[in-house]
């Protein structure tokens, strides 16, 4: 029975790749065939297939369903009120044009954090075309050092799709899973700025003139206003992580001022705080927009949540079969330890293109194996959810949206943004393994 569950994760997992890669199935209704099928093959009642794709559909909205919604509403207000680009433009003031490469790096970086990455390529995009106009840097370099470093963020820090419904999946601490994340998106971000200029400087690209995407704004907010719904709802985050690390549970329960930080620092509220605060940057004839503005946030969000819901289901229903702790047990003689998940989102990332996906899928199969890798404490968790986020960023080619995001808007040949976005991605990933795997053995 052990090798025949087994040969259900397989067959499973390479109908997932084969449905969304070669079928060009949607995601969700790969994810939910998929789950469905696995019960059925399985022999588990019917009745309770049933039960089990709605138990998974629904704990992974009541997980992170709200938080998607939040995350990407406020990255559309920070888009239409101008902010992105007053952030771009407040961080090009402080370094020179020489520094080109750096400057829309950093400002990826800084803007990812609530923007997904096509998103935030597409609205840096006339600022990258214009930087290539008045400096002596080609495209290639300056298309992929933006790239990398809203990549780096978005498979590394929540509220991030994949790597969100991976903490909720695996049972992490969200905080401590952003925290840590955007410590090791720092250095996972230069080394794809390095690799940018390095791999991209051999490639010339002859400069089209284009058009800076258009905003619904007058003038642009102030730097300061910009960077405030950024910010916040991260330091609110971090803050109640690192406050309650030093805190017992019986001395939280009874106090007001630690249940009011536990409130404001609840990654939902935290988002929803930044979200008001982002109102302060629509101009009062623009005000009227904001409903449209919200409508679109949540209807952007809707496809996401689909496939996540649909991951839980799969995942949920590989719990119910056992297949996740036959499969542990089989390689628990293994030393793979933390690089167990980083190779199962790896090859599911490359295979499909999905990073939300790819690390969807995989922590639904991880998550039943942890006792059995040997990865129980809170920060094993962590590390392990970061594991997966590394894997998902290996490697982004011609089957990843966001591949032909940078190369239509940087009117870049494919040639060219395989050498050296794709590249980078593989760089990436093997950087930030590198550093959980180091991080992992100094802890045990």
């Amino acid at each position: 029975m052990t090798y025949y569950l087994i040969f259900l994760l397989v067959a499973s997992i390479s109908f997932i790749v084969w449905a969304t890669a070669y079928m060009k199935l949607n995601a969700f209704f790969a994810l939910a065939l998929a789950a469905l099928l696995v019960g059925v093959l399985s022999g588990l009642p019917l009745p309770s297939i049933v039960s089990t794709l709605k138990v998974g559909f629904g704990h992974t909205m009541e997980k992170i369903g709200l938080l998607i919604i939040l995350g990407t509403t406020l990255g559309l207000i920070l888009e239409k009120t101008g902010a992105t680009t007053s952030m771009a433009n407040a961080i090009l003031k402080l370094v020179n044009e020489n520094n080109a490469p750096a400057a829309i790096a950093l400002t990826g970086f800084v803007i990812g954090f609530p923007i997904f990455c096509d998103s935030g390529f597409i609205i840096l995009s006339g600022l990258n075309h214009s930087l290539v106009k008045k400096t002596k840097h080609t495209m290639p370099v300056m298309a992929a050092a933006l790239a990398t470093s809203l990549y780096a963020v978005h498979c590394l820090v929540p509220p991030h799709p994949g790597i969100t419904a991976a903490v909720g999946t695996v049972g992490g601490d969200l905080g401590m899973v952003m925290l840590w994340g955007i410590i090791l998106a720092a250095p996972v971000a230069l080394i794809g700025y390095f690799w940018s200029v390095w791999q991209g400087k051999g490639i010339s690209h002859a400069y089209i003139e284009q058009e800076e995407v258009q905003i619904a704004v007058d003038t642009l907010p102030s730097a300061v206003l910009s960077f405030l719904p950024v910010f916040l709802p991260i330091a609110l985050i971090a803050f109640k992580s690192i406050v309650f690390l030093f805190v017992s549970k019986a001395l939280a329960e009874q106090s007001f001022s630690l249940q009011f930080i536990a409130f404001i620092g609840e990654p939902v509220m935290a988002l929803a705080i930044g979200i008001v605060f982002s109102l302060l940057l629509i101009q009062k004839k623009y005000r009227k927009d904001l409903s449209h503005w919200l409508t679109d946030g949540v209807e952007k969000a809707g496809m996401i949540l689909a496939i996540i819901a649909a991951g839980g289901m799969f995942g949920e229903m590989l719990q119910a079969t056992g297949i996740g702790k036959n499969l542990g047990e089989l390689l628990s003689g293994y030393a793979l330890g933390i690089f167990f998940p980083f190779v199962i989102t790896a090859i599911l990332k490359t295979a499909q293109g999905s990073s939300t996906v790819a690390i969807i899928t995989a922590s639904s199969l991880i998550t039943p194996m942890l006792v059995n890798l040997g990865l129980t404490t809170p920060m094993d968790i962590t590390l392990t959810i970061l594991s997966m986020g590394a894997g998902s960023m290996m490697i982004s080619h011609a089957n990843d949206a966001y591949f032909w995001v940078i190369s239509r808007f940087s009117n870049l040949e494919t040639s060219a943004t395989l050498k050296v976005y794709s590249t980078a991605t593989l760089a990436m990933a093997f950087t930030a393994q590198i550093i959980i795997w180091l991080f992992f053995n100094y802890l045990h």
